[in-house]
């Protein structure tokens, strides 16, 4: 029977994301209360949050430094903002201590509300900087087919997933797909990892080519991509990639929105993966989600295009309401002061072995095909078939039954596509990862004997897999 909250949110909130019309009959969880890693629902029931909200509650839900620091500016000063040369205080700290953290020397920092919002922003400062240049035609961006950069419609455009797209009318013009490096999904028969990766650098060099470098302006990639299951790119990938775009001058946007702020076990994720970004976007952990704020952090030659063009336009005619919002702000320095002073990367390259070694012991599990992950950020892909890599049948809703079985045990997962995503909170303890796995991998038994019940076999092409 639904509560009268369930009631009344089925009445008037559109949730994301979300089957409406299964959302009508069935409701919605309704978590009303937050304590480190867990969360609560409205009849008091704790669950393990295994994915840190949407990938982003890094500090959990209970950091009273959070809660005080948006108090006490609550009270200095509620709201200002950026425009016609107006400022706060607390936007000029928040940009300088960006400024003095960031990757590959990105000293200038242009702030925004959400990730999607700052992928939009980048493309248009991307565009803008080739105006300012005299390139009118350099002006195609590249993403990758798998990933994910938001929903706004130029950061949707940029998501290469069919049902973000679906009937939304994107891609825009101007934006176009390369393969996905993720080899469990992509790769040929038989096809070594060292194959593989020269064919997927050949294809986004034959991309430009056709296209004509002197058409493409930029190349977009998360350091690992996030709502597509966790995808994680080959040894070398990246360095090849980042040659070709040197090669045909095109800039690198780096999407940091999910793998920043520690989540792979460096400040960034692109220290992890030694990349170097023209611009880079962060949000989530930025302010481990209490308050909503991203930016793009950009570099010197980007920064001087926006004064060259301020001279000949009269101004930069960019901005957003809520920008650098000042009690957004004011969470967003205390969120970075808590990561150092308790040297939360530190905690992450701790615990994440202990994570990594119970994610792969799932790997002989028979619902999963691969286990994949870095740092706190993990994925099981589930198959019928593992040495064929064929999914169960749509039909029989798989990820979704387990991401429905892990609730009802008290612990939340994403199920993403095929795969079941992880992504804690990186306060979590060894104690809470055993928790979890140990959760994880019940609910993976009783999915597989309800299957074998069912009369589904699994891992063989028999009526489970895609034939």
């Amino acid at each position: 029977m639904l509560t009268a909250n369930q009631r009344r949110d089925i009445a008037h909130l559109i949730h994301p994301y979300t089957d409406l019309n299964a959302f009508e009959n069935e409701g919605a969880l309704i978590i009303t209360r937050g304590e480190g890693c867990h969360v609560f629902d409205e009849q008091g029931k704790r669950y393990l949050e295994g994915m840190a909200g949407l990938w982003c509650a890094s500090l959990g839900f209970s950091e009273s430094r959070l809660v005080e620091a948006a108090i006490r500016q609550f009270r200095v000063l509620p709201y200002y903002h950026c425009f016609n040369q107006r400022g706060h205080p607390l936007a000029i700290e928040l940009a300088e201590k960006l400024a003095s953290i960031a990757p590959n020397g990105l000293r200038h920092v242009l702030f925004s509300n959400s990730g999607s919002e700052a992928n939009d922003a980048a493309i248009k400062l991307v565009w803008y900087y080739n105006n300012a240049l005299g390139r009118p035609k350099k002006k195609k961006i590249i993403a990758r087919r798998q990933s994910y950069h938001g929903i706004t419609i130029a950061a949707a455009s940029l998501t290469g997933q069919a049902p973000v797209q679906a009937d939304f009318d994107v891609p825009i013009a101007n934006i176009l797909h390369t393969e996905s490096p993720g080899f469990y999904h992509n790769a040929l028969p038989d096809e070594t990892l060292a194959a593989f990766t020269d064919r997927m650098i050949n294809s986004l060099e034959q991309l430009i080519l056709r296209e004509g470098p002197d058409t493409v302006a930029a190349f977009i990639a998360e350091p690992v991509t996030g709502a597509s299951g966790v995808i994680v790119s080959p040894p070398g990938y990246y360095a090849r990639v980042q040659a070709l775009l040197k090669k045909y001058d095109i800039l690198f946007i780096v999407d940091e929105v999910i793998s920043g702020f520690g989540r792979t076990g460096r400040l960034f994720g692109s220290e992890t993966y030694d990349l170097r970004p023209d611009l880079l976007t962060i949000a989530k952990g930025l302010s481990a989600a209490y308050q909503p704020i991203s930016a793009v952090l950009l570099s010197d030659a980007i920064h001087d295009a926006l004064h060259t063009q301020s001279r000949k336009l009269g101004g930069f005619f960019h901005g957003t309401t809520y920008a650098a919002h000042p009690v957004a702000a004011a969470v967003a320095l205390e969120t970075l002061k808590i990561y150092e002073e308790r040297d939360i990367v530190g905690h992450v390259v701790k615990v994440a072995p202990l994570f990594q070694k119970r994610l792969r012991a799932l790997s002989a599990h028979p619902l999963v095909a691969e286990t994949r992950g870095v740092g706190l950020i993990a994925a099981l892909e589930i198959a019928a078939d593992k040495a064929r890599r064929q999914p169960f049948l749509p039909e029989l809703k798989i990820p979704a039954r387990i991401q429905d079985h892990s609730i009802q045990n008290g612990l939340i997962v994403r199920a993403c596509g095929n795969a079941i995503a992880l992504c804690p909170p990186l306060i979590i303890s060894e104690a809470e990862i055993h928790a979890l796995f140990d959760s994880l991998s019940n609910t993976l038994d009783a999915i597989a004997h309800e299957l074998r019940r069912e009369g589904v076999a699994l891992n063989n092409n028999s009526d489970g897999a895609l034939s």
